[in-house]
């Protein structure tokens, strides 16, 4: 299982059309093979951070996947993007 979570940094007046600009990469992740979720999310409290978090079943979905990353003008709006990879070895649901 990986997991990818971290933060992605715009201007806090661009956020949220940057995550509405998400959307069709969002919906192109969840129908993906190997993807479990994806979320970008505004974060509550950070008014210029949005929230990452995917969760894939292997490294190499993750990297099918990322051939289709953020367009042009969203790399571009990205001030900094603390965003890590995890594999993770098991799980337990809560």
């Amino acid at each position: 299982m990986i997991i990818v979570s971290g933060a992605i940094y715009v201007d806090e007046a661009d956020r949220d059309s940057y995550v509405r600009d998400c959307r069709e990469v969002i919906v192109a992740a969840r129908e993906s093979e190997g993807c479990v979720d994806f979320h970008l999310a505004p974060d509550p409290i950070e008014p210029d951070r949005i929230n990452v978090y995917e969760q894939w079943e292997s490294v190499a979905a993750v990297e099918r996947f990322r051939g289709s990353g953020p367009s042009s003008a969203q790399t571009a709006a990205i001030r900094d993007a603390p965003v890590f990879q995890h594999e993770i070895a098991s799980s337990t649901r809560l």
